[in-house]
């Protein structure tokens, strides 16, 4: 059985675009840390605020344009909300069940020596 190689047809389709590691899908848009649009962290670090801040005092600005607005409510979005997924899974609330049920009447008692001595 043949191992490594050439292979024919093997590899990516003609056309395929590739993206570098970590490179953002659009170029035009780079982010910082955290994931929060540079020009966003520029622009609240010249108003001595953090990112966080400064994206809710501009989404709940009436003056402020609207797509400015829905950009910034985009933006902070993940932050103050968090994804259906995020949290404990099946397994860790299984553990923090089996804890509980584990504790009063039903919990382990002393053992026998301490009894003794």
């Amino acid at each position: 059985m043949a191992r490594g190689g050439y292979r024919p047809n093997s590899g990516p389709k003609k056309g395929t675009k590739y993206r570098k590691k970590g490179e953002t899908p659009n170029p035009k848009q780079k982010r910082g840390k955290k994931g929060i649009p540079a020009d966003i962290a520029a622009e609240a670090k010249a108003a001595n605020l953090d990112p966080l801040t400064y994206m809710l005092k501009v989404m709940n600005d009436e003056t402020a344009d609207e797509a400015r607005r829905d950009r910034m409510a985009t933006s902070a979005a993940p932050y103050m909300h968090p994804r259906k997924g995020e949290g404990q899974g099946k397994k860790e609330e299984k553990d923090d069940r089996a804890k509980t049920a584990g504790k009063g009447k039903f919990g382990a008692g002393a053992s026998p020596i301490r009894r003794v001595k």
